[in-house]
């Protein structure tokens, strides 16, 4: 069940259920509206839907790879401003070539307080921006 607070909205994006679910549970611990997709093509789809303040995604999912959702979020004038952290192993390096798509680049294993902390430094920058 879905409840609206004055939280911001983080749609998180992963292909991995166990970890989009751990994701989801160290986000809504912290008070965040979270909404989930489990490939980049849904997550299009679900970032239309719900205008999220922030996107956290994977890199290597089936049907769009994390660098091609960010990709499509720069070009759509609508979501184009959202910010995105880039959560990933081997294609961390990928992720930090391209400043212009990705606001953050964690590697994983990440700790959850960096990553609370990241999503907080990012919504409170793009809130003064």
């Amino acid at each position: 069940m879905e409840f609206e607070t004055d939280m911001p909205r983080i749609l998180l994006v992963d292909d991995e259920r166990l970890l989009l679910m751990l994701l989801a549970d160290i986000l809504e611990d912290e008070g965040f509206d979270v909404d989930m997709a489990s490939n980049g093509d849904e997550a299009l789809e679900r970032a239309r839907l719900c205008r999220p303040a922030l996107i956290i995604t994977d890199f290597m999912m089936p049907v769009m790879t994390g660098l091609d959702l960010a990709l499509s979020i720069r070009a759509d004038g609508i979501l184009q401003e959202i910010p995105i952290i880039l959560v990933s192993g081997a294609q961390a390096a990928i992720g930090r070539g391209h400043p212009d798509l990705f606001q953050s680049v964690l590697d994983k294993p990440y700790h959850k307080d960096m990553l609370v902390n990241e999503v907080r430094r990012l919504l409170a920058q793009s809130s003064r921006g």
